[in-house]
């Protein structure tokens, strides 16, 4: 069932900005030395919690730009990311 948008917000894709302003700033100081850091202080117990957390973020990233930019580049840029991630 479709709904109306508030007034002003015709042609706007609340729930893509959501997403994307919530990753901005997830990652908008990402160090991989405080990863790493943090890690080091996570008890066997809370690093398993924190696996679980995110074992189905890669997924569902996967399948948002999928519907969002198609099959095709969504899986350019996941190969594009994992090359990079690789590299450093």
């Amino acid at each position: 069932m479709l709904q109306k948008r508030p007034h002003g917000l015709a042609g706007i894709g609340l729930y893509v900005w959501r997403v994307a302003s919530a990753l901005k700033w997830a990652f908008a100081d990402l160090d991989d030395l405080s990863v790493s850091a943090d890690k080091d202080t996570l008890t066997p117990e809370d690093f398993a919690k924190v696996q679980d957390l995110l074992k189905l973020r890669p997924i569902q990233f996967c399948l948002f730009l999928k519907a969002l930019v198609g099959t095709e580049e969504m899986l350019r840029m996941m190969v594009e990311a994992i090359k990079v991630a690789k590299q450093s």
